[in-house]
């Protein structure tokens, strides 16, 4: 039984915990939470999301609960770290975890810096602790799609895609515009495309984008290309938050092999749909997906490498550290209106 102590209780602490109810031989058995005493004691209706449920009252008895990461860490009975905390505190957080001799695994992104990350993957190698870094997207089942579509080569060659990523403002995230403490919808939202693209396509040689910002260097809504030394694949992203509070937040992507595009908008009425060279159209059939499907699968994977010792590809700290250099540099392309090679 693999016991976990959640670090955090927002809304991606509340997602994690009903995830890990339907994942066997996993037991969530202490939380921490500094700042919201509200919470650590069972109030858990504030908490809501761009997604998924709200929070509801919660019976705590059942929990060891901390103020303090260090007693978290401290405990003998937590094995791994889930840590939720806001990003400019990631890389502390899972520092101090990975010393305390535990696993972790971090939300991400990996941190706001590539250099935190690298600090944050040196420590676990040097403790030999496992450290996982929580980019979801991939285990949602249409984007599983694509990942085993590629594998296979059924349609050929991948030329590209589109991928897209908005949301109304978020204004329950007080420090969303922050650089410093969340990193905006850049380092926030668009850092989920960021890792897909580097993860399916590999690290681009440049990037360049255009896009609004909220604040000087905080860009707000934004496109962004991202350059490859084939010029046969072409590669964009839009993401970013828009001020109308009734824009549903929506996420997807069209993507081009040789012999077929994909397409899928997982919050509009367009399921995944393939348009085949042959000019007819199908749409596949894929698992059952709830709000916590995909991190059901993903904190699945994570206690698959705890338990074997052997690292995920897709949770790897080092394709999370290159996501993050991915969104700085497509900031910097952002703000000057240049290319910027990577």
């Amino acid at each position: 039984m693999l016991k976990i102590g959640i670090a955090g209780i927002g809304f991606m602490g509340m997602i994690h915990y009903l995830a890990y109810q339907n994942i066997p031989g996993v037991k969530v058995v202490a939380f921490c939470e500094k700042y919201n005493q509200a919470r650590l004691a069972g109030d858990w209706t504030t908490i809501k999301g761009n997604f998924g449920p709200q929070g509801t009252m919660m019976d705590m008895s059942p929990f060891a609960c901390y103020t303090e990461l260090a007693d978290m860490v401290a405990d003998p009975n937590v094995d791994m770290v889930d840590v939720c905390l806001p990003p400019n505190q990631h890389a502390e957080a899972t520092i101090m975890a990975l010393k305390g001799g535990k696993h972790v695994f971090c939300e991400k992104p990996i941190a706001l810096s590539a250099a935190e990350g690298t600090a944050m993957a040196q420590t676990a190698a040097e403790t030999g602790k496992i450290l996982n870094i929580g980019h979801v997207l991939p285990f949602f089942p249409a984007y599983k799609f694509l990942i085993d579509a590629k594998k296979d080569g059924r349609w050929g060659k991948v030329l590209g895609g589109n991928f897209f990523r908005v949301t109304a403002d978020p204004k329950w995230l007080v420090h969303y515009y922050d650089l410093d403490i969340v990193g905006g919808p850049m380092l926030d939202l668009h850092v989920h495309d960021a890792h897909f693209i580097r993860y399916f396509f590999g690290m681009p040689k440049a990037v360049q984008g255009v896009g609004r910002c909220r604040k000087e260097n905080v860009p707000e809504y934004f496109n962004v290309q991202f350059l490859y030394d084939d010029p046969s694949i072409v590669v964009t992203a839009t993401s970013g938050a828009i001020m109308q509070a009734g824009r549903p937040f929506t996420f997807g992507f069209e993507v081009h092999f040789e012999k077929a595009t994909v397409l899928c908008d997982l919050y509009a009425d367009l399921p995944l749909t393939v348009l085949n060279e042959d000019g007819t159209v199908t749409k596949p059939e894929l698992p059952a997906c709830s709000d916590t499907f995909p991190f059901e699968q993903e904190l699945t994977e994570a206690k698959r490498s705890i338990e074997t010792g052997v690292k995920s590809e897709i949770l790897d700290c080092s394709l999370a550290s290159d996501s993050v250099i991915l969104c700085h540099k497509e900031i910097e392309a952002i703000m000057t209106r240049k290319q910027v090679m990577i």
